[in-house]
Parts: C-alpha cells; structure tokens; sequence
C-alpha cells in the first residue's frame, strides 16, 4: 500500500491506465472467463471480478467497493462497470457506504452467477467449465463478443453487433455438424467430449 502514499497525479493516471488495460484485456479476452470467491473481495478484487464473465463465490464471500473508506475512489472500473451488473442505485449504496454484501445478497443483485458451500467451489467450477467445453469454441468467443459489445451500446446497435456476427456462425461448417448431430441425436464428428 505505500506505493499508493508516493502516487503523484502523473503516476496516478499511469497506474489507472496499467490496470484499466489488463482488466479490458480480461474482460475482451476470446474465451470464457471465470473467478472464484471463497473469501472476501474487495476494491480492486471486485473491480477484476467485474471483468470475468461467470464469479461462483462460497458461501462465506463477501463483496464491495471500499476504496471511499480510504479517501480513495474506485480506480480500476468499478464505477462504470458495477452499475451495469447491480443497476445504479445498488452501484451508488455499495461505493458510497464503502459496506460489504453477502454472497446471497450479491447472487440476488446479479453480482455473481452461482453459491456454494465453501468444499464443493472447486467441484461447482469443474462442472460448469465441463459444460461450456462442450460448446462450440467459435460460437462461445462470438456470443461473449456480442454481449460484452452490446453492453457499451444501445439496444439498436448491440442488435447490430448480434446481427453482423450471427450469419457468419451460422453459415460455419461447425455450426452445421453441431445442428445435424443435434437432429441425429448423435455426438459431433471431431467431438471429445
């Protein structure tokens, strides 16, 4: 934390840059993208977990946006990215209180996708990632495209983000092998799962 007490308005803006960086990347990264929470995350732990597409958290997880309890406010996306997942009320209750919430109040508010008891996350995790491995690899970067897209856009353009990337997946000889296999009632060719 002293490197926080030796920041000048210079470095400042270069450290919220750095981290701002890394969290686009994590956020646009082509594949699905998954946090676990078995403790307490806050300040920039929630901000990165904000980035991930699916957060399952224990039980015993507690969550929030500390930084005014320090003076500080949030630096590494969580003002602009917390309100799109908890609507703007929540957003502002959490950073201005500086208060933590409970894994069953963050699952209520739409903060994280799945609790468990603390001994079966790692159990919950490998099931979920064993089920999206079983999902067209083209399809799952595109789908992640058009939501993370479209959350930055008004419905009229996030409908034209869907509709510009839907052709080209439906046309794919993946896609096609996928729906007969479907209709078959039968594994994809080149399946391994």
């Amino acid at each position: 934390m002293n490197y926080i007490l030796e920041l000048t308005p210079a470095r400042a803006r270069t450290y919220t840059r750095f981290v701002r960086s890394v969290l686009d990347y994590i956020e646009a990264y082509p594949k699905p993208t998954i946090g676990v929470v078995g403790g307490v995350a806050v300040g920039g732990a929630l901000e990165l977990l904000l980035a991930l597409d699916l957060v399952i958290a224990s039980t015993e997880a507690r969550f929030g946006l500390t930084e005014l309890n320090v003076g500080l406010v949030p630096g590494g996306g969580g003002s602009q990215r917390l309100p799109r997942f908890v609507g703007f009320r929540k957003a502002k209750e959490m950073i201005f209180t500086g208060g933590l919430i409970s894994a069953q109040e963050a699952l209520d508010i739409g903060l994280v996708n799945r609790v468990v008891p603390k001994e079966a996350l790692t159990e919950e995790v490998e099931k979920l990632c064993e089920r999206i491995k079983q999902k067209s690899p083209t399809g799952l970067k595109l789908s992640k495209e058009a939501i993370n897209q479209g959350l930055y856009r008004n419905l009229r353009e996030g409908l034209r983000v869907e509709n510009r990337i839907y052709p080209s997946v439906a046309a794919s000889s993946e896609a096609k092998e996928r729906i007969r296999a479907f209709f078959e009632k039968r594994k994809e060719k080149g399946s391994t799962t």
